[in-house]
């Protein structure tokens, strides 16, 4: 196995960052902050697990816009002492009483307010559950710095500066909202004001001393299913005293010499993974340098696997989800036949809904590897604070269909189809992995994942460079409903037109490092280094030791 740095006949381009090396762990994440609290918890001789709820408590606190507490999250995990991989699906399932007669009348579902909130916040219990199984520190410590940032403020960055100003009419439509994410609760929060939110700093103090059943059987699950109840939400106490996180297979594919892994459904990690199954047996290598080839035959392998996921992805405990067909040599093959099939049309039809999340990772000195998805769905979620609990709950339920044929459609008890998704390589010949990575941003989760994988492993670059490269979207992200492919302003207007000639339709020139592109992050583990990168689209940073 290649473990240097060549760049196989490729220049560097100035204008991508370098990645940052360590010798005994690091950590990335889409803030500053979170970082270097992960980081904080590592030097204190935490374990990865230990950095990775530090890091997205942290973001609960300095990103509520993209991700916290209220939310879902799925994670992977790697114990360097067993050489076990494990994916923790830490999303919820939908209330006893959330029903399509709950919405009766309507084609869909709430897009805000309480009534969009029909399923339990899981991203809590995957903190307690993973820190149960791989934690060293207590759970209080791991908990401090996002108590600290809550308590005591922090610098507003940004990201959160500019999703405030965007989504002011949202923060102000809701009491509780506007007082915990405004300024006297009326102006949004600019770069560099200090925010504070004494409401969540008591609900994380809580849960670091009473876990589990300080959030799902305590009186924060009384707070928020009574709130909910008397503003005619249909959460109740017993959902989120019914609520687990639970333990799961990772689904996995061979990619080369490199096992890649994903969370199981009902998230769409096979998006990725499928991806990468059809394109195996492609040069990717000689790609470099003409990018209208790199991203034909990539869009063309995304709609596939778009297809797929929209078809079949599903709750498994309600509909099973054919992973073992999907991921097969023999069906992956026979989709890898009909890439260039012009008979079935350009794939830019435009799939999924929107999407905002965050991704972190962590490698400790051990060896552990860890990444995080976690998410509130659309940007400021519900856009509901629930009570005084100084959270926003997550909307992750408006994806649920209302329709009676279709696979993901509402049902009491039932985990909605999840776009959030990360990713994890594996040497086969030693059998540890290589690679952390994940990405978010709804449908370009999979596809800066997978692009990422393939610019480091077939294309010699570090992982900064492969985050820094111009990136490409097939679908939607960020709350749009533009279909189409849109290719960002680095590739420029040859680019485009070369894949109009290809039979590409609604081809799109976008900003450079445009937020369209999503978030992603990435650890990468050699034999003698730790090479890390963070996405310069956010407010991100790569450190370690």
């Amino acid at each position: 196995m290649n473990y240097g740095s060549e760049k196989v006949g490729r220049d560097i381009d100035p204008r991508y960052g370098r990645s940052f090396i360590a010798r005994e762990y690091a950590v990335a994440a889409p803030s500053n902050l979170a970082s270097m609290a992960g980081n904080r918890i590592l030097d204190q001789g935490g374990s990865a697990v230990d950095a990775a709820v530090a890091i997205n408590s942290v973001l609960s606190v300095v990103f509520p816009h993209m991700t916290g507490a209220g939310g879902d999250a799925f994670w992977l995990i790697y114990d360097a002492k067993t050489g076990k991989r494990h994916a923790l699906n830490a999303s919820g399932r939908s209330g006893a009483n959330a029903t399509r007669d709950y919405y009766k009348g309507q084609d869909e579902i709430d897009i805000r307010g309480p009534r969009s909130i029909n399923t339990v916040p899981g991203a809590v219990s995957g903190w307690i559950e993973a820190h149960r199984k791989f934690g060293k520190l207590p759970l209080s410590e791991c908990l401090k710095p996002a108590i600290e940032y809550a308590r005591d403020g922090f610098p507003v960055g940004d990201s959160l500066a500019r999703f405030s100003e965007l989504s002011i009419d949202l923060l102000r439509k809701y009491p509780t909202t506007a007082k915990t994410y405004l300024k006297n609760g009326v102006a949004p929060y600019l770069t560099g004001d200090i925010m504070k939110n004494p409401d969540q700093a008591r609900t994380l103090e809580a849960i670091g001393q009473g876990g589990f059943d300080a959030f799902y059987k305590g009186e924060i699950a009384e707070e928020i299913s009574h709130f909910l109840q008397q503003h005619g939400g249909v959460l109740t106490k017993e959902d989120f005293a019914n609520h687990e996180a639970t333990w799961e297979e990772p689904a996995e594919v061979n990619y080369r010499n490199w096992k890649v892994i994903a969370p199981p459904p009902n998230s769409a990690g096979f998006v990725t993974l499928q991806i990468l199954g059809m394109l195996e047996h492609k040069d990717i290598r000689s790609m470099i340098g003409k990018e209208a080839d790199f991203m034909d035959a990539f869009t063309r392998a995304t709609a596939f696997a778009f297809t797929d996921r929209d078809t079949y992805l599903d709750d498994p405990d309600f509909n099973p989800v054919p992973i073992d067909v999907l991921l097969s040599k023999d069906y992956l093959k026979d989709r890898e036949r009909k890439l260039h099939d012009r008979t079935l049309g350009p794939p830019e039809k435009g799939f999924g809904k929107k999407g905002d999340t965050t991704f972190s990772c962590a490698v400790d000195k051990e060896g552990n590897a860890v990444g995080v998805i976690q998410s509130l769905y659309w940007e400021w979620g519900s856009g509901l604070v629930a009570g005084n609990t100084g959270l926003i709950l997550q909307n992750r339920g408006t994806y649920f269909s209302l329709d009676s044929e279709r696979r993901n459609c509402l049902q009491p008890k039932k985990r909605p189809a999840h776009t959030l998704t990360c990713s994890m390589v594996f040497d086969n010949e030693t059998g540890k992995p290589e690679l952390v990575v994940g990405a978010m941003g709804g449908d370009g989760e999979p596809q800066t994942q997978a692009s990422i994988i393939m610019r480091i492993l077939d294309q010699g670059y570090s992982v900064q460079e492969a985050i820094d490269a111009p990136r490409w979207l097939l679908g939607r992200t960020w709350g749009e409903q533009i279909m189409g492919l849109r290719i960002e302003g680095r590739y420029g207007e040859r680019v485009a037109e070369q894949l109009r000639e290809m039979g590409h339709v609604n081809v799109d020139v976008i900003d450079n490092f445009s937020d369209l592109m999503g978030h992603a992050q990435a650890i990468r583990i050699l034999p003698d280094r730790l090479e890390a990168g963070a996405d310069p689209r956010a407010d991100g940073l790569a450190t370690g030791k």
